[in-house]
């Protein structure tokens, strides 16, 4: 990583998480990621050499430790002191871009939308037990997707390919944006409905339970609700953490 050569603290700070990428990787592993396919996982777009070079940057600049699995291939990816403390940094950072960057298309992939959802919003405590399947289909830049949450014992897993039992609730993403939406908190789950903009297929039972299965971020209602309030992002940022 390259040296601002400048004894500023934000400057520093700033060589280790001003990378491209960086944040992105420090949000994955914060978020409890710990394999190099799980962070890889969140960051689609980011090339799988870049992503490699990136975290041996962070292990050095001593934000992460790397450590061969006990059993299996691959490393273990985990936070130091210094990268647990670059949490508040990364919220300041989500309640700026919450307050003042507006949600685009470019911005509403439903893939990353699903992987926020079953890595770090799922609800598992109102899951249910029976296996469910729930089908994903979407397009995004012309290019058809299908993505699956398999429900099973009271935890999920979302699968790039069909887990083989058949499909209990299929969910058809027509508008990418009331997707994202919905899973900012930004308008509720009838909304999105009634626009059109999703459209869900199976039993009435798991239609109603889907939406209460993921808990979405608390950070842009916090943010509109206190819309007037001069308070500063630091203060908001420790509210959030404190909810």
């Amino acid at each position: 990583m390259r040296s601002y050569e400048q004894y500023c603290p934000v400057a520093r700070g700033a060589e280790v998480f001003a990378e491209r990428w960086t944040p992105i990787i420090m949000r994955n592993i914060l978020y409890g990621c710990r394999s190099f396919n799980d962070i890889a996982d969140g960051a689609p777009g980011l090339s799988r050499s870049l992503l490699t070079k990136r975290l041996r940057e962070l292990e050095r600049a001593g934000v992460i430790t790397i450590t061969p699995k006990k059993e299996g291939r691959g490393s273990l990816y985990e936070p130091t002191e210094a990268g647990l403390s670059l949490e508040p940094v990364l919220n300041a950072l989500g309640v700026w871009g919450e307050m003042w960057m507006e949600v685009r298309p470019v911005h509403t992939e439903p893939a990353v939308v699903l992987w926020s959802w079953a890595q770090v919003y799922l609800r598992r405590e109102l899951l249910p037990e029976q296996r469910v399947v729930v089908r994903f289909e979407f397009e995004y830049r012309g290019r058809r997707d299908t993505s699956w949450l398999l429900i099973e014992s009271g935890d999920a897993e979302l699968c790039a390919t069909d887990p083989g039992f058949g499909d209990d609730l299929v969910v058809e993403i027509i508008d990418t944006m009331t997707f994202a939406r919905w899973h900012l908190g930004q308008i509720e789950w009838a909304q999105a409905l009634r626009s059109g903009g999703i459209l869900v297929k199976g039993t009435p039972t798991l239609r109603r339970a889907l939406p209460t299965w993921n808990r979405r971020p608390e950070l842009g209602k916090k943010i509109r609700a206190n819309t007037g309030d001069r308070r500063s992002i630091a203060t908001l940022v420790y509210s959030v953490a404190d909810s």
